[in-house]
């Protein structure tokens, strides 16, 4: 099990990096505790493989360009696919811990077009309308999956048959879940959103070029769009603008460079895309509701601490 305190990127595909996940084996089991990562939220990101959560404590809200979703402790989830979709914590006292099974369907599915592929597994992936699923404690089948999903983080790599013991606890897991998305499954599919893969391919842009100086026009032709549609699909499924947008990426990766290296203000906002100093602390003071040598302090502090705790 991964004890996870920070979010990351492929760098090629701006993806989702997944500790110790590899193609041989393409699943990781996960501890996130969120209350570490910067902002204490996870941006905007997909990845091929699919997800499925426990909250063990805390309250996490997820977000996909379609809903918005509320998983208080007890409740857990699964997420689709390629799904574009974010987390933020909800501020209280209680830290907000998340046990994740991340894998890739072929893990279940074996080799493409297999009968547990075509009959189990691509159903699922496939459905424009199963984005993001809500397991209820309360409701009886729903336990099941949940039960599941935390007797998985009970094998140990270094169990005899271990790998045969994850795919075997996962197969459960989806086999239930497929059975419970029965209603969506049979119901009438609705054309895939084709926004939803040029609201990626700006995205990419993005995080591809945030630290030089970007203007609506150049994002909107990343996706061959017009700066008109550009801004409609920045808002209908992100709620921001496509320079609020920039910004926010920007603030995120000047965190990251403020809670984990030295580098001097004037470095981190040449390479964040914001020039100057001076007019990086007012962005990042506006917005983060400190200044940057304040936000670096605060969470180096926090970072020994948690060494400490750990060696102890």
């Amino acid at each position: 099990m991964n004890i996870v305190h920070k979010f990351e990127y492929y760098p090629d595909s701006k993806q989702e990096k997944l500790p110790n996940f590899s193609k041989a084996f393409p699943y990781v089991a996960s501890r996130a505790e969120l209350d570490h990562y910067v902002g204490k939220r996870v941006p905007w990101h997909w990845h091929l493989a699919v997800e499925l959560f426990y909250i063990e404590s805390g309250t996490l809200i997820y977000q996909t360009p379609s809903r918005q979703v509320d998983f208080p402790a007890g409740t857990g989830g699964f997420v689709n696919s390629n799904v574009l979709h974010a987390t933020q914590v909800v501020k209280g006292t209680t830290p907000t811990i998340q046990l994740l099974h991340v894998f890739e369907p072929s893990l279940i599915a074996g080799f493409s077009g297999s009968q547990i592929d075509t009959h189990y597994v691509l159903p699922i992936t496939s459905h424009p309308a199963i984005e993001l699923f809500k397991l209820e404690p309360t409701q009886p089948e729903h336990a099941e999956i949940l039960e599941l999903i935390k007797q998985g983080f009970q094998l140990s790599p270094k169990d005899f048959g271990y790998e045969i013991k994850v795919r075997d606890n996962l197969s459960r897991m989806w086999l239930k879940l497929f059975k419970e998305l029965q209603a969506i499954l049979n119901s009438r599919v609705q054309p895939e959103d084709k926004n939803n893969a040029k609201l990626k391919a700006m995205l990419v842009f993005i995080h591809e070029h945030y630290a030089q100086k970007l203007t609506v026009a150049e994002i909107a032709a990343s996706a061959f769009l017009s700066e008109r549609d550009c801004y409609r699909i920045f808002s209908h499924y992100l709620k921001l603008s496509p320079l609020a947008y920039l910004t926010d990426y920007r603030l995120q990766v000047a965190c990251q460079l403020l809670a984990e290296g030295q580098l001097s203000l004037t470095d981190i906002a040449s390479v964040c895309g914001f020039g100057s100093s001076n007019y990086f602390g007012r962005v990042f003071t506006k917005h983060i509701g400190y200044p940057p040598n304040s936000y670096r302090l605060k969470w180096q502090n926090r970072a020994k601490e948690g060494q400490k705790f750990e060696s102890n």
